[in-house]
């Protein structure tokens, strides 16, 4: 039984991550293939291709929807890097302000936004280690804003908002203020603290030691 036990192991971890990945991937594409119902019936892909072989039903082809949401990004990407493209956009910033509720969920969402995919941004740049919810206990957190204006203020303290995600899901979560002093800066990718989360806690990152941070402790397996 033990060795029954052993194989039936060894195939789910041969074919689980297979199966997720794959349904992943199917979905996503599911969802990027959407994008060409904006695309006026007669022009989509599908129906050019049935009327170029005389096919009698429209040929799906799957991941057109990623090259047309690609192709439209890059588009809108290079058209509002150049001098029109900008006037154009703030114009349409400035329309976005002027309307009550509109203004509020756009203006979150751009600066959600920035803060996540700009590269001069800090924010999402570094996993931190802190102490919480007590001392004695630890957390990962991410690096959102340092510039905390009345709140470091009225602390008095150089205080770092870090966002503490939940797990499995880590796209909720909370937001605390700590003092840089208590915070640790871990060596560690984002997208590794991330796996780290989602498996809750059973996929551990490799620790490439940092070659400027001192250790608190003693490494595993060596003398303290």
């Amino acid at each position: 039984m033990k060795r029954i036990r052993r194989y039936l192991v060894a195939g789910i971890l041969v074919w689980a991550p297979l199966a997720v990945t794959y349904l992943l991937l199917n979905f996503a594409v599911n969802i990027m293939d959407r994008t060409l119902r904006f695309i006026p019936a007669d022009l989509r892909p599908e129906i050019l291709l049935q009327q170029l072989i005389g096919s009698e039903n429209p040929v799906h082809i799957p991941g057109l929807g990623i090259i047309l949401a690609l192709t439209v990004l890059l588009l809108t990407g290079f058209l509002a890097a150049n001098f029109v493209g900008r006037a154009f956009v703030g114009g349409w910033e400035a329309l976005m302000h002027r309307i009550p509720i509109v203004r509020s969920i756009y203006s979150g969402a751009k600066h959600f936004a920035e803060m996540v995919f700009s590269d001069s941004s800090q924010s999402f740049k570094n996993v931190l280690l802190i102490e919480y919810p007590r001392k004695g206990l630890y957390s990962l957190a991410f690096q959102t804003s340092s510039e905390l204006g009345e709140v470091q203020g009225r602390t008095g303290e150089d205080v770092v908002c870090c966002f503490v995600p939940t797990t499995p899901n880590p796209t909720s979560g909370f937001i605390i203020i700590v003092p840089r002093k208590d915070i640790t800066v871990l060596d560690m990718e984002v997208d590794e603290a991330l796996r780290m989360i989602i498996s809750l806690g059973v996929v551990i990152p490799t620790w490439r030691k940092g070659p400027t941070r001192e250790l608190p402790v003693a490494e595993p397996d060596e003398p303290a």
